[in-house]
């Protein structure tokens, strides 16, 4: 039997036997949604049980389909097609080693800019949620792109994070009612849509500013540069790119 939960452990859930193995998803719901692209696994109903529930939200995000996240940390968990006969969750959310691989990926024409050249990008780029409740902008282009395999990436985004910096102090905002943070383990603060649970940024202690590369709406014009934390990565997955891979952090310029 496999575990796996949320960032916070408000969510906790069970898989029996071996699950399906993984599909990276690029459409634009789950480059919303997780923040960067999402790492689904599935399970027949009847397999997976949702163990403590005490914050899963769930949210309609199409009219055959609904997406389950945590209402306290924001990590984004599951996909269930209504009338189906198995449901999707995170790989990343899974406790241990998880004795999956990597199978496919699909709706690549919606993935991100920033895994090849730059395209062009304006000024400020557009930034928000999937529902539109949370939606600002911040001077562009994106620039670098640092991957984060860490734990607490991995558990929140349910893969693994992309982000790039900007300062606080240049985001405009243009509607945040349902705007909500977490302050995870070291004092790292993530905000993400209460109503969607779209993953939106992180404000580490310090006050470095990041923004998930997977909220910018059109060409972020920014570019893949590092991976950091490998050494905390899935187990499921390789990292073949030929970028940069740091055991920790970035190391300091």
């Amino acid at each position: 039997m496999r575990h796996g939960s949320c960032l916070c452990g408000a969510v906790t859930f069970t898989v029996e036997g071996k699950p399906r193995d993984v599909l990276l998803c690029h459409c634009t719901q789950c480059r919303r949604t997780s923040g960067h692209f999402w790492a689904a696994a599935g399970a027949d109903h009847g397999t997976l049980t949702v163990t403590k529930d005490e914050s899963l939200v769930w949210f309609q995000s199409s009219a055959k389909a609904r997406r389950g996240f945590c209402g306290q940390c924001g990590s984004s968990l599951f996909w269930e097609e209504f009338g189906g006969d198995h449901i999707s969750f995170a790989a990343g959310a899974l406790d241990g080693p998880t004795g999956l691989q990597v199978i496919g990926e699909w709706h690549l024409a919606d993935a991100g800019d920033y895994y090849t050249q730059p395209k062009p990008a304006p000024d400020a780029l557009d930034c928000g949620c999937l529902c539109g409740s949370v939606q600002f902008q911040v001077p562009g282009p994106a620039g670098d792109v640092t991957a984060c395999h860490c734990t607490q990436c991995r558990k929140y985004s349910g893969h693994y994070a992309a982000s790039f910096d900007v300062d606080e102090s240049a985001v405009q905002w243009v509607a945040k009612g349902a705007l909500r943070e977490f302050t995870s383990a070291g004092g790292g603060q993530r905000g993400f849509c209460g109503k969607c649970g779209s993953g939106l940024y992180f404000r580490k202690p310090g006050q470095e500013f990041n923004i998930e590369a997977g909220c910018v709406k059109g060409p972020s014009g920014g570019r893949l540069t590092a991976h950091i934390f490998v050494a905390d990565k899935g187990d499921y997955y390789t990292i073949s790119d030929g970028l940069p891979q740091h055991q920790g952090d970035l190391p300091l310029a």
